[in-house]
């Protein structure tokens, strides 16, 4: 096994259409993920799902046993692979991925998934900050359109800007087609 994880955050059935709460871009983004998830699998690597659950039925989204909680199929875990169950926005608070990460001798995270602004966003700067070489594969990460003082952001420019952020400092930020090749060369 590699010193690499792959953390798939949050594609879950209510990001998508028809969902309860559809983001902007999912499926390009779930594909991508897809793709960085059968590259991971390939080379051995770590694979960490991570699915939000919210504490109760009233939620407005990802509600306790309900279908648009479940992982989406197109990245959905193959047997042996963990699936971390969270009810914050960063995938390491109160859960045991960094026990599981640090039990398999990780060094190097890569985070797929959703939404851009809040759980990779989150959970990227406390990979960083717990030492681990982080990447974002941006492509694979969706969002949806925010609202700040009354103006409309466009999902596009609030996942620009958080990518913009959290690579400035904290994570590489290729896109798909990036990652493969630097894989490819990294391992020929």
């Amino acid at each position: 096994m590699s010193d690499r994880a792959l953390v798939v955050v949050d594609i879950q059935n209510d990001y998508f259409p028809g969902g309860r709460f559809t983001l902007s871009g999912i499926e390009a983004a779930a594909a991508n993920a897809a793709r960085v998830l059968e590259a991971a699998r390939a080379a051995g690597d770590l694979v960490v799902h991570v699915r939000h659950e919210f504490p109760t039925a009233e939620a407005p989204f990802f509600a306790p046993g309900s279908a648009g909680a479940d992982i989406h199929a197109s990245v959905a875990a193959r047997p042996g692979e963990a699936v971390v169950v969270k009810h914050q926005i960063n995938a390491f608070r109160d859960t045991d991925l960094k026990a599981r990460l640090d039990a398999a001798g990780v060094k190097k995270v890569v985070i797929v998934g959703a939404m851009s602004h809040m759980c990779i966003e989150g959970t990227a700067r406390a990979a960083a900050d717990f030492g681990y070489e982080t990447t974002v594969v941006h492509d694979a990460v969706a969002t949806r359109d925010l609202e700040f003082g009354g103006q409309v952001v466009p999902a596009a420019q609030a996942h620009a800007a958080s990518m913009a952020a959290i690579g400035f400092a904290y994570a590489a930020t290729p896109s798909t087609q990036e990652w493969l090749s630097r894989r490819e060369k990294a391992e020929a």
